[in-house]
Parts: C-alpha cells; sequence; structure tokens
C-alpha cells in the first residue's frame, strides 16, 4: 500500500510497498480516505518535534473502517469514522476525570505498526494517516454520518479539535468576551469560529498575510489586522481593543508572539498557547503585569474529549454552524505530497487535504 515515510536526512517520500498488522484486541483497522496536512507533520521533518525514524507521517484522518479487534463493539466494519490522536488508556486518574490529553498513556510513547523494506516503521501520534491504511485503539476512531464528505471530516481530527477545543475547553470563552488570535492558519480559523460559537463580542485576527482576511472574517473574525502594515501588533490591536482582550491565543509558535499575547490582554485576561515553537525555546514576560489576575495557559489538543467532541463538531457541522468545507483550500494526490508541503509552507492554504 502507499503511504508517507520520513526516514531522516532526507525529504519524506510516498512508497507504495509499506505494510500494516492487522488490528489486535482493542484496535480498529482503517482505510484511510483523507488527511489534512498539518504543521505539525512538516514540524518533525525539520526537527521542531522531536521525533523517531523511520516514521509513517500524518495524524489527521478520515476513512472506512475495515476491520475491527476483538472487544471492540462501537464501530464496525464500513462506518465512516474521524480520527483522534489521543491513544489514552481509559482508566487511569486523568481519564477519569474527564482529561484524556494528560494520560500519561498517550504521550510519546509512539509503537511500530508498519514495516517498509523489511524493517519496522513507527507510526506518528498514534495515527499515520498518511498510509491507504492504518491501525488505531479503538478509542481513537469515532463514527460519524455517512453524509460528511471524508475530506471534511479528517479535519476535525486536529486542526477543529485544537482551535475550536482551545476556545471552549480550554479557555471557555463566554458570551460577550473579547478574543484576540494571533495567526489565521488552520489552527487559527478554527479559534476564530471556537469563539463565534462561544458568543464573543469581539473577535481581532492578526496575520501577517492580508491575503487571509477574507477568510478569517468568513470564520468569524470582526476586525483584522495585517501583521506586515504595522510597526507594533500590541498598538495596533488596542486601537480596537483600548484596554486589551479577555483572551488571547497565539497559533504560530513564535516566543515574540508569545509575549505579544500576554501584552494584549486587560486584567483577568488568559493567553492561550497552540503555537509549537522549537523544544527548547523560552519565552519571557514582564511579571509584574501578571498580577492584575492574567494567566499564561499551555493547551494540549484543545483539552479535548474525542468521543465526545468529534461527534459534537459533526452535529455542529450537519447544522451548518461549524465550518468544514470552507477550511479545505486544495486536495493533492497522495503523490503530490511535496507539493502540498511547498503550498503550505508559502502560506497558500488554510488547509491542503491528501487523497487516496
Amino acid at each position: 500500500m502507499r503511504g508517507v515515510i520520513f526516514e531522516g536526512g532526507q525529504p519524506p517520500r510516498v512508497v507504495d510497498d509499506l505494510e500494516v498488522r492487522g488490528p489486535g484486541p482493542g484496535e480498529v483497522l482503517v482505510g484511510i480516505r483523507a488527511a489534512g496536512l498539518c504543521h505539525s507533520d512538516v514540524s518533525v521533518v525539520d526537527g521542531t518535534i522531536p521525533y523517531p525514524v523511520p516514521v509513517v507521517l500524518g495524524h489527521e484522518g478520515a476513512g472506512v473502517v475495515e476491520e475491527v479487534g476483538d472487544g471492540v463493539t462501537h464501530v464496525t466494519a464500513g462506518d465512516h469514522v474521524a480520527l483522534s490522536t489521543l491513544a489514552n488508556c481509559g482508566t487511569c486518574a486523568e481519564c477519569d476525570r474527564g482529561r484524556p490529553t494528560m494520560c500519561r498513556a498517550s504521550i510519546g510513547r509512539p509503537g511500530k505498526p508498519f514495516r517498509h523494506g523489511g524493517r519496522a516503521v513507527y507510526g506518528f501520534a498514534s495515527n499515520s494517516a498518511f498510509a491507504e491504511r492504518t491501525v488505531v485503539k479503538a478509542v481513537q476512531a469515532v463514527r460519524i454520518a455517512r453524509e460528511i464528505p471524508l475530506t471534511s471530516a479528517a479535519l476535525i481530527g486536529c486542526g477543529v479539535l485544537t482551535g475550536v477545543g482551545a476556545v471552549l475547553n480550554r479557555a471557555r470563552v463566554g458570551l460577550g468576551d473579547t478574543v484576540v488570535v494571533i495567526g489565521a492558519g488552520g489552527i487559527g480559523l478554527n479559534v476564530l469560529q471556537g469563539a463565534r460559537l462561544a458568543g464573543a463580542s469581539v473577535i481581532v485576527a492578526v496575520d501577517a498575510n492580508p491575503a487571509k482576511e477574507a477568510v478569517a472574517r468568513q470564520f468569524g473574525a470582526t476586525h483584522f489586522v495585517d501583521a506586515s502594515a504595522v510597526p507594533d501588533i500590541v498598538e495596533a490591536v488596542r486601537t480596537v481593543l483600548p484596554t486589551g482582550a479577555d483572551h488571547t491565543f497565539e497559533c504560530v509558535g513564535s516566543t515574540r508572539l508569545v509575549r505579544q499575547a500576554v501584552d494584549l490582554l486587560d486584567r483577568h485576561g488568559q493567553a492561550v498557547l497552540l503555537g509549537v515553537p522549537p523544544a527548547a525555546a523560552e519565552a519571557s514576560f514582564v511579571v509584574a503585569s501578571m498580577y492584575l489576575d492574567k494567566s499564561i495557559m499551555g493547551c494540549r489538543y484543545g483539552s479535548a474529549r474525542p468521543q465526545r467532541d468529534i461527534a459534537r463538531y459533526a452535529r455542529l457541522y450537519a447544522e451548518g454552524r461549524l465550518l468544514l468545507d470552507e477550511l479545505v483550500t486544495r486536495t493533492y494526490a497522495i503523490e503530490d505530497f511535496a507539493k502540498a508541503v511547498e503550498d503550505m509552507r508559502r502560506g497558500r492554504l488554510a488547509r491542503g487535504v491528501l487523497t487516496f
């Protein structure tokens, strides 16, 4: 079968002789039909996210169940599913508290379900959606309605869970709150529509690409700041929100922008960090500014509970309240992976989707 492998040192390549094992107890074999290209995949390649190689990339996918292992009852062969990356155990204290993103069994323990050229190959983020078939834990496969296009459904499992979830689950943005979103890429657009769903009164999108203004407004922005055209982002945003924002979201992964997200807070405001800088990066802020009940919050995977949240977002999509189709800028055959990466790096995409 076809898949995208990164072996370190060279660009990822598409191979056609990849193998995947069958599902064991509590696992599901899924035939991938569509997979979103996310910055996290490229971050493995450029070293921002350290990861063992060789590895099959991809972590934002949807497809059709082909086979289930013993004990799996919530999905059956033929079901359409969206996949999460959260291979949580379901039995630890964090899972019991409803915080599966904090389950230690789901963090940093990559398996090797694939084989290529006679050697075992790692899976990425317990998912590896850039393969024609992948095997995941049953908890990662969430059944969705067949009416949802799989090219759109694929995006729920990372970009939507992370962005919308950061607003609704982590920040808990309230009706009438004010929001600033720094970065209007795939994650930022979902933060924008999460803020819209939450009923925020003012939603300011900030991006260095002025061409993103139209789509940012489509997803919920009430104002747009072109960071390439102003000398100071903080000063520009304060023309809209003179005392600062209740919530800021840094969606780029820049320590400079982390500082600006903090500087943009109003009293009692909170800055939520979603972008992924290099692993050893450090950010600074004025400590005295925090004594007005401000806070800086990390957020892993939108503080998601995927079995609940994916179903919720699929329902909102069916009701016309959540935008998914509009996130898909372009689809690519898996063989055009390199072109998709180039387009993403040049800022041409909200989301590119690879298809099989």
